[in-house]
């Protein structure tokens, strides 16, 4: 690893907890990190630099971000996009799915890590936790997955465990479980206990976890005939898709019973949109405290200023209109480690400087994270 590299990697930690005024913000010197980047990543990264010898693209002839090649997600699956020798990785993200799928590998070490880490807090913090995200009464977490001893290869996991450890939450707790044949499911009785707590204590509830964690979670509520009232300021936060793990339902419906049984308001319930292959996060809202007054944006997913998306058309890969739908191409600087141009299998609408999600193209193997059609 070049000391160019290492610099770069040394670097980027601090653009991402500026603030959102940041630098980055500015197309031409996102476009200079991304392509001080790429050329990084071409000389270090083998598979990626056969795919941009093979699309006629290098870091000499690329003059801006949206130039360089994107790798596609299914490309994860047979070929280690990674800048890191062998044996310098010492954890890997596997992409969700069915257990008969091969998995994308993201393959990390300590620094790399460290970005990820770093990447993941502050655009979750804004858009999850609110204004406040350190005040005591938001450091109540329920994680509707397994721990990570139970799930280690999951980034969302991961994700989860950092903004546990990084809220000092005690009392935080995951109570998802592991079956036997890999399948996650709900601690019913212990989950329920906690909902209890927090409708009677007052303490907001901070509940994060899958789109099919929840379905099991209402089902079983309604099963047994029970609704909370969380406290005001209680948020919800949803991700991925159903993976044939419980039944399927619109995003709107989803929300609705969560309004319905959990007592918590859409404006208060996020959606996440993350992959393994890729080091940050986008959110489709950004929750306030219902004092302030302020309405939710639109459901638009947004990244932070340090990624860059594209809606690009399948039959030419340049970029769509506003308003059309094509697929989701990210670019992401806290990619330092693999490669940060990423082709997603995710249909997506421009939305100005976000997009919509419409769900999985046709003909592309189901994954535990695409987002369900609304």
């Amino acid at each position: 690893m070049t000391s160019d590299f290492l610099k770069f990697a040394a670097l980027l930690p601090e653009l991402l907890e500026a603030s959102p005024d940041s630098v980055l913000r500015d197309d031409a010197a996102f476009s200079r990190l991304a392509l001080e980047l790429f050329a990084l990543q071409f000389a270090h990264n083998a598979p990626f630099r056969r795919i941009c010898e093979a699309r006629g693209v290098t870091p000499e002839k690329a003059g801006h971000w949206s130039q360089i090649p994107a790798v596609p997600a299914s490309a994860f699956k047979e070929l280690e996009f990674s800048c890191l020798a062998a044996d310098e990785r010492t954890h890997v993200f596997h992409s969700s799915g069915t257990s008969a799928q091969r998995p994308s590998r993201h393959f990390h070490n300590a620094q790399s890590l460290a970005i990820y880490e770093a990447s993941l807090w502050p655009w979750f913090a804004r858009h999850v936790l609110g204004r406040f995200p350190l005040a005591t009464g938001h450091r109540q977490l329920a994680i509707l997955t397994p721990n990570p001893g139970q799930a280690p290869h999951s980034s969302l996991v991961h994700m989860f465990d950092t903004v546990r450890r990084r809220l000092l939450a005690p009392d935080s707790r995951f109570f998802g479980k592991l079956e036997a044949d890999g399948a996650w499911t709900l601690d019913f009785g212990a989950a329920l206990t906690r909902l209890r707590e927090a409708s009677e204590g007052g303490r907001p509830l901070v509940l994060l976890g899958t789109a099919f964690s929840l379905v099991h979670l209402l089902d079983d509520l309604a099963g047994r005939r029970l609704r909370f009232e969380l406290p005001p300021d209680s948020r919800v936060m949803e991700t991925g898709g159903y993976k044939g793990r419980s039944r399927a339902m619109p995003q709107a419906e989803l929300h609705g019973l969560i309004s319905q049984r959990l007592g918590v308001p859409a404006s208060q319930i996020v959606c996440e949109y993350g992959m393994s292959e890729l080091s940050s996060q986008a959110y489709d809202i950004e929750v306030r405290s219902p004092e302030s007054g302020v309405r939710s944006p639109d459901r638009v997913f947004r990244f932070p200023w340090w990624v860059r998306a594209q809606v690009v058309s399948p039959d030419n890969g340049g970029e769509v209109a506003e308003g059309e739908t094509g697929l989701l191409r990210i670019f992401d600087l806290a990619n330092v480690f693999s490669v940060l141009a990423v082709q997603t299998e995710d249909l997506a609408i421009r939305r100005g400087d976000g997009f919509e999600l419409m769900g999985r193209a046709a003909l592309v193997e189901p994954r535990g994270c695409s987002l369900m059609a609304v």
